[in-house]
């Protein structure tokens, strides 16, 4: 797409799927590549498209119609056509053939379990007389064709190479050591572009000839010393099928180490040189490695973390994390001592929508706080400035090895790594390891774009395509293609330099599900053999999760076996779940009403005005249904784990209904990671300023957020939590800030400065069929924004929580056995189990969720006798109204105030 990419241009058509995504989108997914009736009906001679598919160095698959001799036609020089019936132009040059002949009963089956999305192609095979020129065939256009008995042409199209490039490139170019390579003094360049004519290097201001390796496809020059830090770009000559024709691209490398500013020029930069190690990096002590299964993770965008922050010497840069007494920093240092274990740094690498040079981006030039909290004007200034400012969340990749430019005091050079790596240094020393958000699923842009990378050297291979030879774009840009083998590997190289040469801790995967499974093994495998002795890091301390969502044109794993929620359960690598998520706020993401209530949230027991939530039957019902989808997720979202539903069934996890598919698809804890909110969709407070009935008060307002944030945390497995949600962050009601400038988006670490709430209607582009919702709230901007009582109060309420998370063992259980043995529903399933209370059995503790605006009162028979007490923490912690929480022996009744969480401990 052109212009900023929409970090959310998918989640219309994920909402149709009622499956599981906290995205926010525009754009239908594509289906899968299948043979249809519209290809039958479409031109049989347009050459715009590619529907033929060379999958091995013999083999072609093709859904075409009938003919008798079929042919490849290669041309160097490009400038073939389809016109007046028959094949014509070759570029000044003769066209020359490769023999095809059918090959009976289609593909084999070990093809079609390769390329399921093709089962139905018909198949054909290189004939052996002209395999030898198979590689040149590779290097200019390629069209298919296919004759009638008498000559007649009956269908044309362009040649797909994917599959053969991989085939005869791929064993050995796996292999290939690529980008910059520094030994014995000298500078090795390399890149690979098998299909390229010619592959020069344009470094320092000279042209250096490059050497083609036959094998492998990866061309290579070697230079003197002196070449270490010169700027350099390839001059790739090669066919690109997007513009039909012989290009010469002078493109940065895909393996950029370093870049100039604005990323124009790649930098020859060795990421081991001692000049780019901070002081103590070497030597860097990392908090205790804290196990995925018990991760307590704050997202964090870098630019919100500071740019507001009037203590911090560094705002909006990395060096912001070294600003020991700042305020932002001393917050994560106050959660860190909670339990709060990983910083999860939403994307830092080189991405191309935030100009690097500060001179060239714009502001909004509005007096922003002079207009109403309900006004529009705010959304309009800042929407004018956004494709020029200072800010996007950042997932529109253009470098995925180089830090992003933006965030360095200078863009220039490498000051980024050395900045890069003082933020870790900040971050490890304050007691917190770090998580980066990686996008790999697709890229900034494709084809000849100014933004195009990979597109540029090997078109039509790195990005994926689908049955037209298109580019694909379901995940909202231009998605690429990690099956294919040296995607798959640009995947896990990136991901192993980012853990040697930064210390980074964990990675998050954007859109996992659009990975191959054996993909994302392969990086768990690679960052399992790197050793404290050999590469500086303990790679299997490094922890992995991601997006296991199910769309697009390789969903239901229709090309490959996706990485995706139910596929990953049991690799030790986590999805998010959005179960929970959707049951404490009630209905979707996507609902056209907002005011659709869950658990936290009010439904039937604080009933809002909005018709959606139905009769109070039904929302009974439904009210029920979401406290057994949060039991499931507390026992971590085990498939197999079993208890009693509120229909007094004996269920297990996999049996409880989520929008058609199992609430529970966990092997092991840690398979799930719980959310209660994060950058993606209303934030937490936004959330429940939708659904909360409007008179509710800021003081029970801030008591519902702290019960949303308890159901994650106190899960078994992983939680998330968006950075400043324990501060009551509001964003004034956008559900897709990506690009809404720091007006929407700024953290306020000072309860003095507000929440955010009230900062005008939402932009429009992606809110504005919520304005006639939103605009009633923020007119009453006063009574909702809450004040420093309410805003301390939640952190610390949150933060006692985490100490008891992180300091009892029967949060951490290692196995669904454990969790089965020691978790239970006492009241679940029977008369005794009141709407909008769950009460959950763990070990010697005792949990009860109270989301009623009632104190409630739960009787636990199995209690009965035994002594229970308000946990310590609680009982000398922040919280007054919980330290009323009490247990009566005699009858094992726990008495719990309204909307309260209070944790019980027996001893």
């Amino acid at each position: 797409m052109t212009g900023s990419p929409r970090r959310a241009a998918v989640t219309v058509a994920l909402a149709l799927l009622a499956a599981t995504v906290p995205l926010t989108a525009t754009a239908l997914p594509m289906a899968p590549s299948t043979p249809s009736a519209a290809a039958d009906q479409a031109d049989p001679l347009d050459l715009s498209k590619s529907r033929a598919q060379w999958i091995d160095a013999n083999t072609l698959a093709w859904d075409t119609g009938p003919g008798s001799r079929h042919e490849l036609l290669y041309a160097p020089r490009g400038g073939l056509t389809a016109e007046g019936g028959d094949i014509g132009g070759a570029g000044g040059g003769a066209a020359h053939r490769l023999r095809l002949t059918p090959v009976e009963g289609g593909l084999t089956d070990a093809q079609r379990a390769e390329y399921p999305h093709l089962k139905g192609y018909a198949a054909f095979t290189v004939d052996p007389r002209d395999r030898d020129r198979i590689r040149a065939a590779l290097t200019g256009q390629l069209v298919a064709t296919a004759r009638s008995a008498d000559g007649t042409l009956r269908a044309a199209t362009g040649v797909q190479t994917q599959g053969v490039l991989d085939d005869l490139y791929g064993p050995a170019a796996r292999d290939a050591t690529l980008g910059p390579r520094f030994a014995h003094g000298r500078v090795t360049l390399s890149v690979w572009a098998p299909t390229a004519q010619q592959v020069s290097l344009d470094i320092g201001g000279r042209t250096v000839r490059m050497h083609r390796d036959r094998a492998s496809g990866v061309w290579s020059a070697t230079g003197p010393g002196s070449w270490s830090g010169k700027s350099y770009r390839y001059v790739v000559k090669v066919w690109a099928p997007s513009v039909r024709k012989v290009v010469t691209n002078k493109v940065t490398d895909p393996y950029s180490t370093a870049l100039t500013t604005g990323s124009e020029r790649s930098l020859a930069v060795d990421l081991a040189d001692p000049k780019l190690a901070p002081k103590g990096w070497h030597g860097l002590r990392k908090p205790k490695a804290t196990p995925l299964r018990d991760a307590q993770i704050q997202e964090l965008h870098v630019r919100d973390f500071s740019v507001a922050d009037r203590t911090s010497d560094h705002p909006g840069q990395y060096l912001a994390f070294t600003d020991r007494t700042s305020d932002g920093m001393k917050h994560l240092r106050r959660l860190a001592r909670s339990g709060t274990s990983y910083v999860h740094l939403l994307p830092v690498f080189d991405i191309g929508t935030v100009p690097e040079r500060a001179a060239e981006r714009t502001t909004p030039d509005c007096d922003l706080p002079v207009y109403a909290p309900d006004s529009d004007e705010q959304q309009a200034c800042v929407t004018k400035s956004a494709g020029k400012d200072a800010y996007n969340w950042g997932y529109d990749p253009l470098h995925y090895t180089v830090p992003e430019g933006s965030y360095a005091s200078d863009p220039e050079g490498a000051r980024r790594t050395v900045e890069f790596r003082r933020m870790v240094q900040g971050l490890n020393g304050s007691g917190l390891r770090t998580v980066m958000d990686v996008v790999y699923n697709h890229t900034v842009a494709s084809g000849q774009s100014d933004k195009s990378v990979l597109d540029k050297i090997v078109p039509g291979y790195y990005q994926r395509l689908d049955a037209d030879g298109a580019v694909t774009t379901s995940t909202c840009c231009a998605n690429t293609a990690p099956e294919n083998a040296m995607m798959g590997k640009l995947v896990v190289d990136s991901i192993v330099t980012w853990a040697k040469q930064y210390k980074v801790d964990g990675f998050r995967f954007d859109l996992m599900g659009h990975h191959p499974k054996a993909n994302i093994l392969a990086v768990r495998t690679a960052l399992d053999a790197l050793t404290p002795a050999k590469d500086g890091v303990d790679g299997k301390s490094i922890v992995l999760y991601g997006e296991g969502w199910n769309f697009g044109e390789v969903a239901d794993d229709a090309r490959f076996v996706q990485a995706t929620q139910k596929n990953m359960a049991g690799t030790g690598i986590a999805t998010f779940s959005d179960r929970s998520r959707d049951a404490l706020r009630g209905g979707g993401p996507f609902d056209e009403d907002p005011g659709v209530q869950g658990f936290a949230s009010g439904l039937y027991t604080d009933p809002n005005s909005s018709k959606a939530n139905g009769t109070e039957a039904e929302q009974k019902a439904r009210l029920l249904h979401y406290q057994d989808l949060i039991k499931v997720g507390l026992s971590g979202n085990l498939a197999r784990f079993t208890f009693t539903d509120s229909a007094g069934r004996r269920v297990r996890g996999a049996d409880v209904d989520y929008n058609g598919a199992p609430a529970g698809y966990a092997a092991h804890p840690g398979d799930a990671l719980s959310y209660a909110d994060a950058h993606d969709n209303e934030s937490l407070y936004d959330a429940l300023a939708f659904k909360l009935p409007k008179d509710t008060g800021t003081a029970d307002r801030a008591r519902m957020q702290v019960l949303a944030m308890a159901t994650a945390s106190l899960s078994q497995g992983p939680a998330l939590s968006q950075a400043g949600t324990d501060l009551l962050r509001s964003k004034s009601l956008d559900r897709n800030s990506f690009d809404s400038g720091d007006w929407f988006n700024t953290i306020n670490w000072d309860c003095r400065a507000g929440n955010g709430f009230g900062r005008g209607l939402p932009p429009a582009a992606d809110n504005k069929d919520k304005w006639p919702y939103a605009k009633p709230l923020l007119s009453s901007a006063a009574a909702l924004t809450p004040g420093c009582a309410e805003i301390n109060g939640t952190s610390a309420a949150y933060q006692d929580l985490l100490r008891i998370r992180t300091t009892e063992p029967e949060f951490s259980l290692a196995t669904a056995g454990q969790v089965q043995s020691e978790l239970s529903f006492p009241l679940s399933g029977t008369a005794a189990e009141t709407p909008g209370v769950i009460t959950m059995r763990l070990g010697d503790l005792v949990v009860v969720f109270n989301a009623s605006p009632q104190t409630q009162r739960q009787r636990v028979g199995a209690a009965e006798g035994d002594r229970y007490a308000l946990h310590p923490v609680q009982a000398s912690g922040a919280d007054r109204t919980v330290k009323s929480a009490s247990y009566e022996r005699s009858s094992g009744t726990f008495t719990v105030p309204a909307r309260t969480v209070a944790v019980f401990k027996r001893g």
